[in-house]
């Protein structure tokens, strides 16, 4: 192999000192880096050990027989500045154990006093290759072994010896490596979407690299090389930077790290090194996905020919193998479209370069097959199909829409078009958003896979809609202003007005998209933030969408977006809040006369059984037990969700309950996933006395840190403790916080500060107070105190917790019970703010 020359200056010192010197020199070099400095480096340290051999072959006697082997990652010549150093002392058998054990031990001693990581073994050629046989790992670094010292012919045997054996075994050993493959996956994740990526290990990695050419070394199949070769380069020299910042042997890209490797590497700041990693990660997984569809090819057929090679000699003509279908026969799927060995291929008779809506024709058929396209016929589209014409004919809208309809078989589909660089020329704004990482941990995918996924989850709710082409297109399309600088929903809304009009669609459907995209977080935040009693929460909502298609659209975008971004996004209890608030919504656009604020609000039957037991006893009542139901959206018959612990909590109204009993379930370890805190006022002739009487009702949703949940009537006399202040929740918390400080382990990553803000227009009853800050053990409570503290009236709250995010709602009056001022209103969230800091 060709390599660049160590150092300007070479070292014949052999011991640690002078090695150690060359080395820093080398890695110090600010002009040297990427390949040229790991083969530099893999230069010198050939030198070095190929020295010690020398040395100890005088010491030990032993001229002859020996030859010092680089393998792995240092067999290729690609040493990060930790890497571990791989080598095996290959011996021909003849020599003296004791004094081979010298020999051995004149290498290594040096190498470990370096503190250097060595991966080292003494064998023979022969138990060289019985180890391979019996573990996959060896054999894989013995494909890249290099001779560094001795006898040469050893090495050259060996060589020739294993990769016989890899060629004549790969039938067995392949599928065991994909098997491999797999178990990484699993363990590590997919480097393309995660935000603290191991890039060695994760799927994409650097170990994916190695297997594909593992693969090409069995002669079965080649990896596409187009861009392969270019991606390893990347991820090595962002491992190679990791190692420098670090100072150790690490392969995961943590979040406190990723401005310092961006530096290193050239780029502006982690944002672009993500993006750089996830291409380079898209690039191998798909080259990976490719090859071994083509390796299952290949073993598919070697293992039918032999029974059909019988059938065939018996008479028993085509099909012996018994499959119904002979190697090569093409069945048709769409106009110029077939399917052969398992995968889409063009018809013989296909003429890209004068069929502009093959490209999408053919991933449409695909999808709807569930069948991969070929990676011939992906290329061939992308070299010869000329561009669809603007607005697009009516059948490339429909073979689109066809697609995306497609449930989960779209998106390896849509992969292979993006690997091609198709989805860029048929909808050129996907550049802006395509690998584009996601800082919020509630998402798991970078923002164009989380479009592609929210359609996957729009097409299981076509049914629900008049217009799935619409609910597709959009779900498609919502987050498409992500790639641009302000609010996305806001500049997506301008976006997808464009990229409408060019895909077909007339005025009115254009402006349907631009409605579901500006207002896509409208029912979500909505629901979870703000009081579904307040007659202008609904008629906010009515006035942005106009009209009920849409909002039955909309409906469907909100679950789909919900679901395609994690688990933390959407639960049984959400989508109820949203289906109450589209139910109210449905009605205001129909007509039906909004709810007078100055009407009762309804209460449950349980509501009002505690609140009545609260007006009789003058203190808490609380009911706990789980709580389960079907998601509201759901169109077949399933197995209720639980949606967790349900906490109602009934007292006459006064101030400081609020913080009370946040602090209560606080101090109990009980996380607040989700609250509800309203004021209501019971007839006289329910709570017994001579007067209407004043209750808060307060429905918490909870789980335990850990352990079991605590009795209720625990909980009841802790709270009462907590409103007669015979209970210091202050100092116990405190007391908590300061043990919880001790363990810097359990301290987490460090989170933006808090953000408190006055939601103006939201309501006409009350001033709407937004809090957005890290959810901590005490936060409601230490927001409950602020409000209280404040001399305002919270007249409800609205608590919903995202990963682990908080975003609060607090409906607050003066004392009088009117709304505040803007001034005292920009006052108040100042002064929360302030006390949250």
């Amino acid at each position: 192999m060709e390599r660049v020359e160590a150092t300007t200056e070479t070292t014949t010192d052999s011991g640690p000192g002078g090695y150690a010197a060359a080395r820093l020199r080398l890695l110090q070099e600010e002009s040297r880096s990427g390949p040229p400095r790991r083969s530099a480096l893999a230069g010198l340290t050939d030198q070095w050990l190929a020295a010690l051999l020398t040395g100890g072959a005088e010491t030990s006697g032993i001229t002859e027989g020996v030859a010092l082997v680089a393998v792995g990652g240092y067999g290729r010549g690609e040493l990060s500045p930790r890497s571990d150093l791989d080598v095996v002392l290959l011996h021909d058998g003849s020599a003296d154990p004791s004094a081979l054990a010298a020999l051995a031990d004149h290498v290594w001693y040096p190498v470990w006093d370096m503190g250097l990581a060595l991966d080292h073994s003494v064998r023979t050629p022969g138990e060289a290759r019985k180890t391979a046989a019996e573990d996959l790992k060896v054999q894989l670094g013995l494909l890249d072994a290099r001779h560094l010292a001795g006898d040469a012919a050893l090495t050259a045997g060996l060589r020739t010896s294993v990769f016989a054996d890899w060629r004549a075994q790969a039938p067995k050993r392949l599928p065991e490596l994909r098997e491999l493959c797999q178990e990484r996956a699993e363990r590590h994740g997919e480097l393309q979407y995660l935000l603290e990526p191991d890039v060695k290990e994760a799927r994409g990695g650097l170990r994916d690299a190695t297997a594909l050419r593992a693969i090409a070394a069995s002669w079965l199949a080649d990896a596409p090389r187009e861009g392969l070769d270019e991606a390893r380069r990347l991820l090595l020299d962002t491992r190679d930077a990791l190692h420098l910042a670090t100072g150790r042997a690490t392969d995961r890209l943590s979040l406190q790290e990723q401005d310092q490797i961006a530096v290193a590497v050239g780029l502006m700041d982690a944002d672009a090194l993500l993006r750089q990693v996830y291409e380079s990660a898209r690039t191998i997984a798909y080259a990976s996905d490719v090859t071994w569809r083509e390796v299952d090819r290949v073993l598919r057929a070697r293992s039918a020919s032999r029974p059909r090679l019988r059938g065939l000699l018996g008479g028993r003509g085509r099909g012996g193998s018994g499959t119904g279908q002979t190697p090569g026969e093409r069945s048709p799927l769409a106009e110029g479209v077939v399917e052969q060995d398992g995968e889409v291929v063009l018809a013989r008779a296909a003429r890209p370069e004068r069929d502009p809506v093959l490209p999408l024709r053919a991933a449409a058929a695909a999808a709807q097959a569930g069948l991969p396209l070929s990676l011939h016929a992906v290329r061939r589209l992308s070299a010869a199909s000329g561009p669809l014409p603007v607005p697009w004919p009516p059948e490339a809208r429909e073979e689109l829409v066809t697609l995306l309809g497609a449930g989960e078989s779209t998106v390896p589909v849509w992969e292979a078009l993006e690997a091609e660089g198709l989805i860029t020329r048929l909808l050129p704004d996907w550049e802006r958003v395509r690998c584009r990482p996601q800082r919020n941990p509630v998402h798991r995918w970078t923002v164009d896979r989380h479009l592609v996924e929210t359609a996957v989850r729009a097409s299981a709710l076509s049914r629900r809609v008049g217009r799935p082409d619409l609910l597709l297109v959009a779900a498609l399309l919502h987050d498409i202003g992500k790639g641009w600088p302000g609010d996305h929903s806001v500049v997506g809304e301008t976006i997808v007005r464009d990229m409408a009009a060019r895909i077909g669609f007339d005025r009115a459907d254009v402006s349907v998209l631009a409605t579901l995209v500006r207002h896509h977080l409208l029912l979500v935040e909505t629901a979870t933030r703000r009081d579904l009693d307040d007659p202008a929460t609904v008629r906010s909502v009515a006035e942005a969408v106009r009209a009920p298609a849409t909002l039955e659209l909309l409906h469907a975008l909100t679950e789909a977006d919900a679901l395609a971004t994690g688990p933390a996004a959407w639960s049984a209890w959400r989508g109820a809040l949203v289906a109450d608030l589209v139910k109210r919504v449905a009605a205001v656009l129909a007509g039906e006369p909004a709810a007078d604020p100055d009407d009762p609000q309804q209460i449950t039957a349980e509501q009002e059984r505690l609140a009545i037991e609260a007006c009789r006893t003058g203190g808490p009542v609380l009911a706990l037990h789980a709580r389960s139901e079907a998601l509201p959206s759901s169109d077949s018959a399933t197995e209720p969700e639980p949606i967790g612990v349900e906490l109602l909590i009934a007292v006459p109204d006064q101030s400081g309950v609020l913080a009370a009993a946040a602090g209560v379930l606080a101090l109990h370890r009980l996380t607040v996933r989700a609250a509800d805190l309203r004021a209501v006022e019971l007839p006289s002739e329910l709570d017994g006395t001579d007067k209407p009487g004043g209750v808060l009702l307060l429905s918490w949703r909870v789980a335990a840190e850990y352990g079991s949940l605590p009795q209720a009537a625990r909980l009841r006399n802790d709270l009462l403790r907590a409103l007669d202040g015979s209970l210091d929740i202050v100092a116990r918390l405190a007391e908590r916080e300061a043990a919880y400080r001790k363990y810097p382990r359990r301290r987490g990553v460090h989170a933006p500060p808090p953000r408190v803000t006055v939601a103006p227009g939201s309501s006409q009853l009350a001033t709407v107070i937004e809090v957005r800050a890290q959810d901590v053990p005490g936060l409601l409570h230490r927001i409950g105190r602020a409000l209280e503290a404040s001399g305002v009236t919270v007249r409800s709250a609205h608590v919903s917790t995202l990963g682990a995010n908080a975003v609060d709602a607090f409906y607050v009056t003066d004392p009088s019970g009117a709304p505040l001022s803007p001034m005292r209103a920009a006052e108040l969230a100042q002064e929360v703010e302030q006390t949250l800091r």
